[in-house]
């Protein structure tokens, strides 16, 4: 009992005792081991230490010394480094050994033939890598690179903007040389090809060519797509050329006989007699000359008159384009219909143009042209409809494939783009270019009450762009300001 009453007594001094010492400790550790910063001046020599110069060059010795070290120990790390990129290099030598990669197109100029071989595998590799023996799935429909479509004088291009022409003419310098080499290329390619010397072949001059397209994908290059004539009428000569931010490559050329390729048109009408008489006369110039009507006694629908009208065919397989009555093409167009379209491999989905509300148009003119004068490709008579995705041209067993048009929408509009969509996600090329012998004659536009709200906004927005050109449009709008403004000058220089 006193043993742990006196116990209890020491224990308050001996706490006391334990931080004292600790103070002490911490205050020794303070002053020993405390790092000096990089600013810190030097400290003066305390008593009893070696003079103040003696004392400076110890302190600077002690830094060397530091200094010495740390740097000894920067060159082994960095030995450690190059030996093991080192061994890195070797490990990826082997595996390019046993897999070369096509894209090494190092120059190795003391083995020039190696050089030229690398560089052509380069260029093959992005032959591969742009959509041109394949379609690429595709998530959108904005997604689609679309093609320029170009003679030997014009090129028809869908740059947008306001200040943007439909068609080219002259066509500017730079691009005008880049298509005149690639048809003569193109031209002397196919003349290379013909084969025997001693046989007479047909020589091809750029008098041979008919139309190209062509389009650029920026991290590949640039693809064309061009046609001749052949021997004979219904005979063509295709070639396909591709530049791959380098020389021009020949891809393939091959004979195009169209002689026997059907186009079954198909056009889905109600209540529109007058139009549909006038489409008549322009399909008899085209040389047609077997109809077949098919009436459905139900609400209209244009996606199911064109599946109904695409099933109905029996034949062999055929080209079907998918046209409205309000359609004006020539039989240059179907001739386009038919290159551009390959079953398994090809759709087409032509860009029309589209014509402006004539009465805007010529409301200055003492009278309205007739339609074959209104077929111009101006920036004041119409517009290209690359909104539109309705007027196309695929292989009927293609359309079958894909599923044909949803036909749950009803009314106008939707099912076009719903099948566009699907060709898009298919393995299937989707050539998509502005064509000058397809047009949307302009009729006034009724966007009826019973559509859906997506439908009518999309009925509004084609209604606004077919009327007139944006400065057409503007003079309307400001009509009373342009009158008033005449006025006033009338007014102020009757008083003067």
């Amino acid at each position: 009992m006193m043993l742990r009453r006196g116990f209890i007594l020491f224990l308050p001094r001996l706490v006391g005792l334990l931080v004292v010492a600790c103070c002490s400790v911490s205050i020794v550790y303070m002053l020993a081991c405390t790092p000096k910063g990089d600013n810190q001046q030097l400290s003066l020599p305390r008593v009893h230490r070696p003079t103040a110069k003696e004392g400076y060059e110890a302190i600077l010795q002690e830094q060397e010394e530091q200094h010495r070290n740390y740097i000894i120990s920067l060159k082994k790390q960095i030995a450690q480094l190059k030996a093991e990129l080192q061994g890195r290099s070797k490990q990826l030598k082997h595996v390019q050994g046993q897999h070369p990669d096509p894209l090494d197109i190092r120059l190795d100029h003391s083995n020039p033939e190696k050089s030229q071989a690398n560089l052509l595998a380069f260029l093959r590799s992005q032959i591969d890598k742009a959509e041109v023996h394949s379609g690429v799935k595709l998530s959108t429909e904005y997604a689609a690179v679309p093609f320029e479509s170009f003679t030997l004088q014009k090129v028809y291009q869908l740059e947008t903007g306001l200040t943007r022409h439909p068609e080219e003419k002259p066509v500017r310098k730079d691009k005008r040389d880049e298509l005149i080499e690639v048809i003569e290329l193109a031209a002397g390619s196919l003349n290379n090809a013909a084969g025997d010397g001693n046989v007479k072949h047909h020589v091809y001059t750029a008098s041979d060519f008919v139309e190209g397209i062509y389009r650029t994908e920026k991290d590949k290059g640039t693809l064309y797509e061009l046609t001749f004539k052949g021997d004979t009428k219904h005979h063509f000569k295709k070639i396909v050329l591709f530049r791959p931010f380098g020389p021009v490559m020949k891809v393939k050329d091959e004979n195009v006989n169209t002689a026997d390729t059907l186009i079954n048109v198909i056009v889905p009408l109600a209540k529109r007699a007058s139009k549909f008489q006038q489409f008549m006369q322009n399909f008899r110039s085209a040389n047609f000359k077997n109809f077949t009507f098919i009436q459905l006694n139900e609400e209209f629908s244009r996606g199911k008159g064109l599946d109904v009208g695409a099933r109905f065919w029996k034949g062999n397989n055929v080209v079907l384009f998918f046209c409205d009555v309000d359609i004006y093409f020539t039989a240059e167009f179907l001739n386009s219909c038919r290159l551009n379209t390959q079953p398994g491999k090809k759709v087409f989905y032509p860009v029309l143009f589209s014509q402006y509300n004539p009465s805007i148009i010529y409301g200055h003119h003492d009278s309205i042209p007739s339609l074959e004068q209104q077929l111009v490709i101006k920036k004041e008579t119409g517009f290209w409809r690359d909104f539109g995705f309705g007027m196309t041209c695929q292989y009927r067993s293609d359309f079958i494939n894909i599923g044909g048009f949803d036909l749950d929408i009803k009314g106008w509009g939707g099912e076009d783009v719903h099948l566009y969509r699907k060709y898009l996600h298919s393995n299937l090329i989707v050539i998509r270019t502005p064509v000058r012998g397809l047009f949307h004659l302009w009729h006034e536009k009724q966007c009826l009450d019973e559509l859906t709200p997506e439908q009518y906004k999309m009925c509004m927005q084609s209604k606004a762009m077919n009327e007139a050109s944006h400065g057409q449009l503007g003079m309307l709008v400001f009509k009373q300001e342009i009158e008033t403004h005449l006025q006033r000058q009338k007014l102020s220089s009757k008083k003067t």
